[in-house]
């Protein structure tokens, strides 16, 4: 294998991707494209990987492929949040308009062999009317309206697109699961960071989960092998959303789900996370996927299951005192939010 060329690489996934590709002799060279120069932490990992500032949107994107003789593309850069752009239009314009260029870019490429997409699961949506199981070739009603995932069901729309234009080119959509380990920062994470964590009343979602290292190392065979298709990657086995925040020995709020956004706003302005429709339709619903075509087709299978994931990430978890005072005065704040909600509630029933 000649050169890599890894998207995103100033985030978890693609710079844990770019590292281990890196250490390996058997890749020539591989190079990091992102709008944002990593951390010193992260680019200390980054070994002899070449970071290139670049907007993916600007069609010069082009000509680091050409001038590379770029043979295998990683798109690892879809952003699951506004929060780094800040605003929803930024997100969605990095997303689907930086995926349209990089898509013309290998299009045009003689160089090209492989193309790697990390999707995600979120692409299935989430309701009350969802399959127990979502294998790789359903899809929800009406599809995701908002976010992240209607952004994802387009950019596979456009790499499916491309894998018509370039049959001799592999392409692969890997539809991960949430990730969560150890050392990853994501808005899930943050979210069972929190020393009171609010949950939608009448709600308990099954939740199936992906560990870091085992999402790092799908990306990895994909991008060194010959593993074209759409698969879903997550853990096995499923664990209820109580059930995780009982094990963090985190304080449990019910909410009715249609005050989450009230409880958003409280937790935002507490500095500790924000709760987007997205991500609260998860939260009450959950997403389980059928993992077949990963263990046979794809031929990986998950080191850590969904528990042993929870696991992983909880043993890194040591709450200190500020935890617990900070815990207390937005317990407090939340309830308060409760109070409103049901004074709201009977006001507009009276």
């Amino acid at each position: 294998m000649s050169v890599v060329l890894i998207t995103g690489v100033s985030r978890f996934l693609g710079g844990r991707l770019a590292a281990q590709l890196a250490a390996d002799p058997a890749v020539e060279r591989v190079i990091g494209v992102d709008t944002v120069p990593p951390s010193s932490a992260d680019g200390a990992l980054l070994g002899r990987t070449e970071f290139i500032r670049a907007d993916i949107r600007n069609p010069l994107i082009a000509k680091v492929m050409d001038q590379a003789r770029v043979r295998v593309v990683v798109h690892a850069a879809l952003m699951a949040s506004p929060r780094a752009v800040g605003s929803r239009v930024a997100m969605q314009e990095m997303n689907v308009i930086g995926t349209m260029q990089l898509l013309a870019a290998c299009q045009k490429s003689d160089a090209i062999e492989r193309v790697v997409l990390r999707s995600t699961t979120a692409v299935y949506g989430c309701g009350p009317g969802d399959p127990a199981v979502f294998t790789e070739d359903m899809h929800p009603h009406g599809g995701p309206q908002t976010g992240y995932a209607k952004d994802a069901v387009e950019v596979e729309g456009y790499v499916r697109g491309f894998a018509r234009r370039r049959p001799d080119v592999d392409v692969s959509v890997l539809r991960t699961a949430n990730v969560i380990g150890p050392t990853i920062d994501n808005a899930l994470t943050r979210y069972l960071r929190m020393p009171v964590v609010p949950t939608s009343l009448g709600f308990d979602p099954r939740l199936q989960l992906l560990h870091e290292s085992d999402a790092v190392e799908v990306l990895r065979l994909a991008t060194v092998s010959h593993r074209p298709g759409v698969v879903n990657v997550a853990g096995a086995g499923v664990v209820p959303l109580s059930q995780i925040v009982r094990k963090a020995a985190r304080i449990r709020v019910p909410v009715p789900a249609q005050a989450l956004g009230l409880v958003g706003a409280v937790v935002r302005n507490s500095g500790v996370v924000d709760v987007t429709a997205e991500e609260s339709g998860f939260l009450n619903y959950g997403r389980v996927v059928d993992t077949t075509r990963l263990h046979t087709a794809f031929g990986y299978r998950p080191r850590y299951t969904t528990n042993e994931a929870v696991e992983s990430y909880l043993a890194a978890q040591r709450p200190g005192p500020r935890a617990v005072l900070t815990g207390v005065g937005i317990a407090s704040r939340v309830l308060e939010s409760r109070h409103e909600q049901r004074t709201l509630t009977r006001s507009g029933t009276s």
